[in-house]
């Protein structure tokens, strides 16, 4: 009864959806020869286009060993091969397709995160970048490469709003804002996807982990999400919106449950939501063996259950579970799984290879020419260097201890300690693809080249990332005391954050800030570079190192990019994408919070108030936050009406000075409140920013839209509204750092 009531809901939502827009996104042309070419396959060929397998090596995932890989290609049961990268090797495996009955190529997948052969900055530090225009370049630069190198597919943009920073995968993400998170994801997918499917250097974008994986319980990876639909459609699904409005070809769903249901399982996510209400047009694929891992949630009895309740919900290709190649046809012959449902998920594959071009030629992307000239682009190490520069984040300054001075007859020595000083391969960070040749420079490396043959770089490891040992502090200590600049180069190591990479103990791994502590007690100038992909606990370091830079996992030009912010040569403009908390007990702790019936007035304990009796509410380094070089001084707030109706519009507008004495980008941010509400609503909401440079003594008037859609929220009953009533207007450079308010009205 079970199996039968799911099987029914299944077909009603499809037969509701349809799958007509399918079809209509091809030419005439294509359309007949898809017609045509599904009418040709047999039931095994057309369940081989659901079928995904990995490579032999490049694994990023539990692997199945499969020594028949390449005659079930031949044979026509793959669709799609994942992990196999360059022109040579992806014309391999399509010369194997080609071989098959109906010479069907396949489409070939690849985690390209954050880079190809030239690495980006991770995400989560591109998001701190707050520059959309460098965040799509970024995605545009790796499409281009990866597509050179016969890559048709990345499983990217991962947009999941992620609140606790114990997730590994937090480093994925754009943070913890649902609002920006919806700019990001859009910026990535036309990034991906360029000028559109079928252009030389586009490559088909993934929107994952569909859905509300972010929210995994104790941000344990893979575990359980429970919440409300509400919390659901406000907060974890408008960035999942945003890429289907930006035609994101492909969709992932998620490894974890909600509430009770496997998203590969969830018809209500797949069939109902995204094919369903947002009408998408493109195909869903399992995350790796997600389809076979709902025997062990214990929602599938076994793998013919799996595969059942997978085609059901509307996952449309299995990533290394085998279920569909084992247990589909059986499910077809039985009748337990309608073939329009098959169909339509053939369909849906086989239309994206047709937009990719590929039954017009299989190896239109397996060109080693074209590899070469692109793997060796300069401008794209340019980029990465320009983008890498923008994601670093000034989090103190005390004494105007940055930038250093070259040019200063004080300065005839530099200590650069830490236990990644002379890394290269910790700063690619997660989720980067290796390459035997590839050039990635060292914070050494970048800050050696740009000092003056009469300044001296001295290095000391002084501990190791994550061990115990104090043994090489003695020497470290010598060394700094030589020095006239002490640079800390600390953090995690490349295998501490990303996926199945969950901590309990977020604080600086090791003894490196015990390190940190003694080095800042000799009083020199001292600057903290703290690397790594996820927000850390360094309280120690927070109050008393003068001067403090979060260079996450920065990519192939890391250290050049660490020089230029050190030097002087950019001026640091980033901002926290995430709340940092003073201890994991805060832990999610984020901006935009509700308030309660016992709020806490300031910031000092009260009793029988909403508090911690051990530690303040709020984060050690709020979302948003981020230092100059120089400051900034906001005024004139005005809005050009105290009120607006449901279809109008007012402005906002400020003026913005930079009163320091050096140019610089400040990020000006705009927020909301919505007083009182039907269902209770966040203290603020970021609904709008916007980057600004600022020669010295320069002043810019910057003008906000503000309409009824961005005072929207799902009421009670789930309808999208906006409430008559009273709204705070806030203007600042962080969400704790509000320099100018006003209110107006919604009629």
């Amino acid at each position: 009864m079970k199996q039968l009531t799911f099987k029914l809901v299944a077909l009603i939502l499809f037969f509701l959806i349809g799958n007509s827009v399918v079809q209509a996104q091809l030419s005439k042309d294509n359309e007949k020869q898809l017609n045509e070419l599904m009418s040709k396959m047999t039931l095994d060929e057309k369940i081989g286009q659901l079928n995904q397998y990995t490579g032999d090596y490049l694994a990023t995932g539990p692997v199945v060993q499969d020594g028949e890989k390449v005659n079930q290609i031949m044979q026509g049961k793959v669709g799609s091969m994942l992990n196999i990268k360059g022109s040579a090797d992806t014309r391999t495996y399509q010369e194997f397709a080609l071989k098959s009955r109906l010479k069907i190529p396949l489409l070939f997948g690849l985690d390209v995160i954050h880079g190809y052969y030239t690495t980006f900055p991770i995400p989560l530090a591109e998001a701190a970048s707050w520059d959309l225009e460098a965040i799509e370049k970024s995605a545009r630069i790796s499409a281009t490469e990866a597509a050179a190198g016969g890559i048709h597919w990345t499983f990217a943009p991962m947009v999941d709003i992620a609140r606790d920073p114990r997730w590994g995968r937090v480093l994925e993400g754009a943070g913890e804002d649902t609002w920006y998170a919806t700019k990001v994801a859009f910026a990535r997918v036309h990034g991906f996807q360029g000028k559109g499917l079928g252009t030389p250097n586009a490559i088909m974008a993934c929107a994952k982990h569909f859905a509300a994986y972010g929210a995994a319980v104790g941000g344990r990876d893979y575990n359980s999400v429970d919440m409300s639909e509400r919390m659901l459609r406000e907060t974890y699904l408008p960035p999942f919106k945003a890429c289907v409005d930006a035609g994101c070809a492909t969709f992932m769903n998620s490894f974890n449950d909600l509430n009770g249901v496997p998203a590969t399982g969830n018809a209500f996510l797949q069939r109902k939501i995204l094919k369903g209400e947002w009408d998408f047009q493109g195909f869903v694929v399992s995350d790796w063996g997600s389809m076979g891992e709902m025997i062990a949630h214990g929602f599938a009895s076994n793998g013919n259950d799996a595969a059942m309740k997978s085609m059901l919900a509307g996952s449309d290709m299995d990533m290394e579970s085998r279920v569909f190649t084992n247990e589909l046809k059986k499910l077809i012959e039985e009748g337990k799984v309608p073939m329009e449902l098959l169909d339509d998920a053939v369909r849906r594959v086989l239309t994206k290879k047709f937009e990719m071009g590929l039954f017009d030629d299989p190896f239109r992307f397996c060109t080693p020419d074209v590899e070469k000239k692109e793997l060796s682009n300069p401008a794209h190490r340019t980029a990465a260097r320009d983008v890498a520069k923008k994601s670093i984040v000034l989090l103190k300054n005390e004494k105007q201890t940055l930038p250093i001075n070259l040019e200063s007859k004080e300065i005839k020595t530099i200590a650069l300690i830490g236990p990644l000083a002379q890394s290269e391969y910790d700063m690619l960070g997660a989720w980067s693809i290796s390459w035997p040749d590839s050039e990635i420079v060292s914070y050494e490396e970048g800050i050696r080249a740009r000092l003056p043959k009469n300044i001296q770089l001295v290095i000391a490891k002084g501990c190791e990332i994550n061990g115990i040992s104090t043994a090489g502090f003695a020497e470290a200590i010598e060394v700094a005391k030589k020095a006239d600049i002490v640079l800390l180069a600390i953090g995690e190591s490349i295998d501490m954050s990303g996926e199945a990479k969950s901590r309990s103990n977020i604080h600086l791994p090791g003894v490196q800030e015990q390190l940190a502590i003694e080095i800042t007690k000799l009083g020199k100038p001292t600057v903290a570079m703290i690397s790594g992909g996820r927000p850390m606990i360094f309280n120690d370091i927070a109050d008393q190192t003068p001067a403090i830079l979060y260079t996450w996992w920065l990519g192939s030009e890391a250290g050049n990019a660490v020089a230029e912010v050190l030097f002087g040569d950019y001026n640091p403009s980033g901002k926290l994408p995430i709340s940092f908390p003073r201890d994991e007990g805060q832990i999610p702790v984020y901006y935009n919070y509700f308030n309660t019936g016992r709020p806490l007035n300031g910031d000092d304990y009260e009793i029988y108030k909403s508090a911690y009796i051990d530690m303040s509410n709020k984060a050690k380094f709020p979302f948003g936050y981020g230092l100059s070089y120089t400051s900034f001084e906001y005024s004139n707030l005005q809005l050009s009406a105290p009120s607006l109706s449901q279809s109008g519009t007012i402005t906002v507008s400020c003026s913005i000075k930079n009163i320091g004495n050096k140019a610089g980008e400040e990020v000006v941010q705009l927020y909301l409140r919505d007083r009182v509400g039907s269902v209770v609503r966040p203290m603020k909401e970021l609904k709008g920013f916007q980057k600004v440079m600022l020669q010295v003594g320069e002043s810019k008037t910057l003008t906000f839209e503000i309409n009824s859609e961005k005072l929207s929220f799902y009421n009670i009953e789930l309808n999208w509204v906006a409430e008559p009533g009273m709204f705070d207007v806030m203007l600042g450079s962080s969400s704790e750092d509000i320099r100018l308010r006003s209110e107006f009205e919604l009629k």
